[in-house]
């Protein structure tokens, strides 16, 4: 068990015996100072200590030191009262070690084993929603374990310890799969699709264990702006779906209805990364302002060029304030939706008043002295009201769907850079604000925790009755068909010839493939205009 976070305490036949206690070891990481005792990962099995205990991660207090050279495994439990116990091990190398643990918090499920949760991303948004959820089950007593599966998949060390999350694993798909039905609870932070395949994948063996199996949580990153619909039926196969707003689980649950679907996994839990209630609006003057970019908000070069001449143009009209611009990510780096423009990249050789700066500062980070978030449709806007921070989104491109601001007509704090400039920005519309801040009392990762450890009391999984549905029957069928290849795949090539013909298709294939993009697109409409495709 390679990596496993936290030490599984197992009792052999005879309970009152604290020397028949097993500790199974999960080597690096495992919680059991390895660093201190290299050979231990090779272990596997020690016996000794007392019942009950378990090592957290990292062990606190423990003190390591050598002691005496011993022959083969040799481990001894010295004293086990009062909760504390001294643990001797001699090592396979000859080397011996001593420990005092002080026991932590033990919660284990009715096996009496601790209660696990692994918890899915691929990327850092993903990432940032899943160390939420981790710091408060951790919170709780879980061995958490963050992984990646080894998809399309990009995490920085930076965009990894801004997250706060200490390490993440890189397993194959399958290896995370076979990791899922070890494990109490799956936390998936992957897009839709991937979701989707997750649940169905665990549809297909779940039901052949022994036991309910593992709640699977699911949930949105950040506000909904496209895909609602679909976004919800990739998620329907959870146990827990925790939803942001009251307006998307209004949605999803006529969506269920109309489709014949439980709406029982439905959570309204609000989004991980606020608080349950907004700070104060924060009053005086602005001095510092923030620019919360997206990689594909605006998505064209002269788009994203118009909006960060405006943003300097209000750095100039406002030298008495800083004035940052928060890329999405670093150069080099990745995220879910690509970015084409970097604004490093169009602002390379733009002469730039004083004021203004290019800051990767995480926002939650920055947020704490910041004044006025301006955005076109960042999530960030909500963290940014949370911390009573001022918001402004951008409306000078419009209100379309491929800005993703739509979904903001009601807030109240659509405004354009000539609005901004004058400090004439809105307040959030009450409606607005309290369908995400819904008053429920209790933060999102505290809903989703509550849920969570209901669902492990009672034994339920709603999503047993979803996965009976004629609707997730037949994705699950589509889904496996495609994933084994019985249903055949069509090859671009194949793909552009049956659209094209024979002729014109490989040369629409060659164009594509063997061509730069500033060859191909004139060319292409040079085709399109004059009708040879």
């Amino acid at each position: 068990m390679p990596g496993r976070t936290g030490v599984r305490i197992l009792r052999k036949a005879d309970p009152g015996d604290a020397r028949n206690t097993v500790l199974v070891a999960a080597g690096p990481g495992a919680g059991f100072p390895t660093t201190a005792c290299p050979e231990f990962a090779l272990l596997g099995t020690l016996t000794a200590v007392a019942p009950n205990l378990f090592f957290p991660h990292p062990p606190s207090p423990v003190t390591a030191r050598r002691t005496s050279r011993g022959q083969g495994l040799n481990c001894q439990e010295e004293r086990a009262s009062g909760g504390f116990a001294r643990i001797s091990l001699t090592g396979v190398n000859g080397a011996a070690y001593e420990w005092i643990i002080e026991p932590s918090r033990t919660d284990t499920n009715h096996e009496g084993r601790m209660r696990t949760a692994l918890l899915v991303a691929a990327f850092d948004s993903q990432l940032k929603w899943c160390a939420r959820i981790h710091r408060e089950l951790q919170s709780r007593g879980f061995a958490c374990r963050v992984v990646v599966p080894d998809i399309r998949a990009a995490l920085s060390e930076q965009q990894i310890a801004d997250a706060g999350v200490a390490s993440v694993e890189t397993m194959s798909w399958e290896e995370m799969i076979a990791a899922s039905l070890e494990a109490d609870v799956v936390v998936s932070g992957l897009s839709g699709p991937l979701t989707k395949r997750l649940s169905v994948e665990l549809s297909a063996v779940v039901p052949r264990l022994d036991g309910p199996g593992p709640v699977l949580v699911s949930g949105w990153v950040g506000i909904i702006i496209e895909k609602i619909t679909a976004g919800y039926l990739d998620r329907c196969g959870t146990d827990v779906v925790a939803v942001n707003s009251a307006h998307d689980v209004a949605h999803f649950r006529e969506a269920a209805q109309w489709l014949g679907l439980p709406e029982g996994n439905l959570l309204l839990s609000g989004l991980p990364i606020i608080s349950a209630t907004p700070d104060p609006p924060k009053e005086g003057p602005i001095r510092r302002v923030l620019f919360a970019d997206q990689p594909t908000v605006p998505g064209s070069q002269a788009e994203r060029g118009y909006v960060y001449q405006q943003l300097i143009a209000y750095a100039r009209a406002h030298p008495e304030r800083t004035v940052l611009l928060k890329p999405r990510h670093r150069p080099g780096e990745d995220t879910f939706h690509r970015m084409k423009h970097h604004p490093e990249d169009l602002l390379r050789g733009v002469e730039l008043p004083p004021n203004f700066s290019v800051d990767y500062t995480p926002v939650d980070v920055a947020l704490a002295e910041v004044d006025l978030l301006v955005t076109m449709s960042s999530t960030a806007c909500l963290e940014a009201i949370d911390r009573g921070s001022r918001v402004a989104l951008v409306l000078d491109l419009g209100v379309h769907e491929r800005y993703g601001n739509q979904v903001f007509l009601d807030s109240g704090l659509l405004r354009t850079f000539r609005q901004i400039t004058e400090d004439r920005i809105g307040t959030p519309a009450p409606a607005w604000r309290d369908g995400y801040f819904h008053g429920a009392g209790r933060t999102g990762t505290e809903s989703i925790a509550d849920r969570v450890e209901e669902l492990l009391t009672s034994g339920e999984r709603p999503s047993r009755a979803v996965w009976e549905t004629d609707y997730f029957r037949s994705a699950a069928e589509s889904h496996l068909a495609t994933a084994a290849r019985l249903v055949p795949r069509q090859s671009p090539l194949a793909r552009r010839k049956l659209k094209h013909g024979p002729v014109k298709g490989t040369l629409s294939h060659m164009a594509y493939n063997g061509l730069p993009p500033v060859v191909r697109r004139p060319l292409k409409r040079w085709a399109k205009d004059h009708q040879l495709f």
